[in-house]
């Protein structure tokens, strides 16, 4: 399937100078997001996926209804201040400043086997900072999904050697 017809391009947004690929009109086909989930899903049960992780929030309309697809278990990844449990955090760059990402102490058992998902690779920040929580508690990084990847900000190199699956790369 071309996912690439249902990503719609939006300039100039959030700021001026950026394109952000908007997925709304790939969620909004039904049997467009069930064909991108499923791909993605056969990549992480070969993986071995016990769990899918995903980071606030768009993290979360790939990784629920992967884990759903898979029978398994999603684990929020939430700013800080936003989970009601005890927590581990990770502090990350971004472009200016710093932010935080946190997830529950038992959310992720010493050796599962965790997938991350979101809907878009760009810097890696993001995904770093959520593969630290992982290892934090324990969990092995098998894969990592996503349905877009902007391979000129290299946000590959941030996951390290950690295997990738992404439906669209755009190289502009």
């Amino acid at each position: 399937m071309d996912y690439r017809k249902l990503i719609r391009d939006i300039p100039d947004f959030p700021k001026e100078g950026i394109l952000f690929r908007d997925i709304t009109p790939l969620l909004a086909d039904g049997p467009a997001y069930k064909a991108a989930i499923t791909q993605l899903g056969e990549q992480a049960k070969a993986w071995g996926a016990e769990v899918i992780v995903g980071p606030e929030a768009r993290g979360y309309v790939v990784g629920a209804p992967l884990s759903y697809a898979l029978e398994v278990g999603f684990v929020p990844v939430r700013k800080r201040g936003k989970l009601p449990s005890e927590t581990v955090s990770v502090t990350y760059d971004l472009e200016y400043g710093q932010d935080m990402l946190e997830i529950h102490t038992d959310a992720i058992q010493p050796g599962q086997k965790v997938v991350l998902a979101d809907d878009l690779l760009a810097t890696g920040g993001t995904m770093a900072a959520t593969i630290e929580l992982v290892e934090k508690l324990g969990g092995i990084v098998v894969g990592a999904a996503f349905f877009i990847e902007l391979s000129p900000l290299n946000g590959r190199e941030k996951l390290g050697n950690i295997p990738m699956r992404t439906l669209v790369q755009y190289e502009d």
